[in-house]
């Protein structure tokens, strides 16, 4: 199995989130009982063919305005119709924690929503075919840092996710 994690980062809170993942499989690979290749890559050295190499592809983006970054935006755009048929596809974003936001932030995000579910439409529409629901990881900031029990809870999340495939 083939396994891509694709990402985009902002203030680096979103990469941390990615390579905890990477490492949560890479050490676990053994026990899934195949024969696994775990890549993590940055969303703008993602190409077609690595796309077509992959049967598990998960995805990440900060949140930025409710919606992916403009760079994880062109990706997503650029997946053909039907590219990702037979793949399965997990997503996650970076996000605020709402409810410790004031009042004005709190009501926008419940507007705008955040940009997991928003890709993983996408990825849908796209053929692929999504394992678990998309899933948010809380930076305490703009810029960071991730919020305390975030990184343990990426990797077992991760975990989730091939365990929902095999």
């Amino acid at each position: 199995m083939n396994i891509l994690i694709v990402y985009d980062s902002l203030y680096g809170n979103t990469k941390k989130i990615a390579l905890e993942m990477l490492d949560a499989l890479l050490q676990q690979k053994e026990s899934f009982g195949q024969k696994m290749k775990v890549e993590a890559m940055y969303v703008q050295d993602v190409t077609q063919e690595h796309l077509l190499e992959a049967d598990l592809l998960i995805v990440g983006s900060p949140t930025h305005g409710g919606r992916a970054k403009p760079s994880m935006q062109m990706f997503l755009d650029a997946i053909p119709l039907g590219a990702l048929t037979h793949k399965k596809v997990a997503v996650f974003d970076t996000r605020f924690l709402e409810r410790e936001q004031n009042f004005a932030l709190r009501a926008l995000l419940k507007t705008i929503g955040y940009a997991a579910p928003k890709i993983a439409d996408v990825l849908q529409k796209k053929g692929g075919e999504i394992v678990l629901p998309p899933e948010g990881f809380i930076v305490k900031g703009k810029t960071g840092p991730i919020s305390n029990g975030e990184l343990e809870r990426a990797r077992e999340w991760a975990i989730q996710v091939i365990q929902s495939i095999l």
